[in-house]
């Protein structure tokens, strides 16, 4: 019986986690209906990102506690340099209940598409 009450629980909390090609990742920002996040140090995202990112490293203690203040309930768009961080962030969110997209191949990719960058720290 106790099995029956804890499964629609987690059931709520799996997240999604979809990698999208650049062309489909430039589409889903395009469509603003998720938050993008650059998980990368800020000295990788202070030398070049996707325009709109926030920067929240995936190597920081308190990145979870920090993706869960920020998310007003928006799916996530996470990138890093490659897609290994990406990816890295993604599991450590799971359990979150948020649906998350990544960048399969990274920034690097997106560079190579010839999409926009932008450059420095908005304060």
């Amino acid at each position: 019986m106790s099995l029956l009450l804890s499964f629609p629980l987690f059931s709520q909390t799996t997240p999604t986690l979809k990698s999208l090609s650049t062309v489909d990742f430039s589409k889903l920002l395009e469509t603003k209906t998720v938050l993008l996040v650059d998980v990368r140090t800020v000295a990788e995202f202070s030398q070049g990102h996707i325009p709109g990112a926030l920067n929240v490293d995936v190597n920081d203690p308190e990145f979870v506690n920090t993706i869960k203040t920020l998310n007003k309930g928006k799916p996530l768009a996470l990138y890093c340099r490659s897609g290994r961080r990406s990816k890295l962030a993604a599991s450590k969110l799971t359990g979150s209940g948020i649906n998350i997209y990544d960048l399969d191949y990274g920034f690097l990719d997106w560079i190579k598409a010839g999409l926009p960058v932008s450059v420095g720290i908005k304060r």
